[in-house]
């Protein structure tokens, strides 16, 4: 399958980060978003980071300028007709990516794959949604996405061997490392790592140590480049809390319960970086 043209949906953070990748990787990218103040600050981003790498010797302006006329923007998702991949990158919510895909299944023809970049959420049962489940492949790819490598290429039950070659050769074009992964909640990227973050919270919350050297300990004891409270708020707490109750869910274990500290700070509205918030304060 020949992949030219690609529509990302969603230009928060994950899929301004993935158009902008796409487009500098020579597909057509159409970056769509029903809110126009969101579309708006998606696009704003792509270019003020294509700039910065303009000036630090990344790019050349003339690759800035395609990258840039590669990239569509879009409110409208009928315009995913002309598509021959779909990468949806909208909030961790079920009912909300389900409207979603049943929306594509009527409008994209019957060759173009749908991806989602969803970091726990079951790609077989979002894919039992469309009427063709063998063209739905999770595509999970990591924060910032135009600095990390990795992308998790997620297989439903129904996902053909067609639809997962296609993913990876795409992951190749995008200069990304694949890795094949079944269907589990979390995958394999957070069924680690978010255990692990959640941890640290309870650490917080029965007052072990403060969030500075919690974070001090992973850092120089464990060698991890971040702290994991530092991390949680780059990810965003709510997005960590929708993962956990993924996992809770998903395996029926205590081991995977939320501590009740990051539920308390996602219902005051400390949702870490984004705003301004979380175990530590942004300006």
């Amino acid at each position: 399958m020949s992949i030219k043209k690609v529509m990302v949906i969603g230009a928060g953070q994950m899929g301004s980060g993935i158009a902008q990748v796409c487009a500098q990787s020579g597909f057509d990218v159409i970056l769509n978003d029903k809110n126009e103040n969101a579309l708006e600050r998606g696009m704003h981003s792509i270019e003020k980071l294509l700039a910065r790498n303009v000036q630090k010797g990344r790019m050349t302006e003339t690759e800035r300028e395609e990258t840039l006329a590669r990239l569509t923007p879009s409110t409208k998702l009928t315009d995913a007709a002309s598509v021959d991949v779909v990468i949806e990158a909208i909030v961790e919510n079920m009912d909300v990516k389900a409207k979603v895909f049943q929306a594509l299944d009527e409008i994209t023809a019957d060759h173009v794959i749908l991806a989602s970049n969803t970091s726990s959420l079951p790609i077989t049962e979002i894919a039992a949604i469309t009427k063709k489940p063998e063209k739905v492949v999770g595509m999970h790819f990591m924060n910032p996405v135009p600095v990390m490598k990795l992308v998790e290429i997620i297989r439903g039950l129904q996902t053909s061997d067609e639809t997962y070659q296609a993913i990876e050769e795409m992951s190749q074009v995008l200069n990304k490392t694949s890795v094949e992964v079944n269907d589990f909640p979390g995958f394999v990227s957070n069924r680690i790592l978010m255990p692990m973050i959640n941890e640290a919270i309870y650490t917080v919350y029965e007052g072990v140590a403060t969030p500075e050297d919690i974070d001090t300990v992973m850092k120089l004891g464990m060698n991890h480049p971040m702290g994991p409270l530092t991390l949680a708020d780059f990810i965003g707490l709510d997005t960590c809390l929708s993962i956990m109750e993924v996992l809770y869910e998903g395996f029926g274990d205590s081991k995977y319960r939320p501590c009740p500290l990051l539920r308390k700070y996602v219902k005051a509205g400390w949702l870490g970086k984004k705003s301004g918030r979380g175990f530590y304060v942004y300006e």
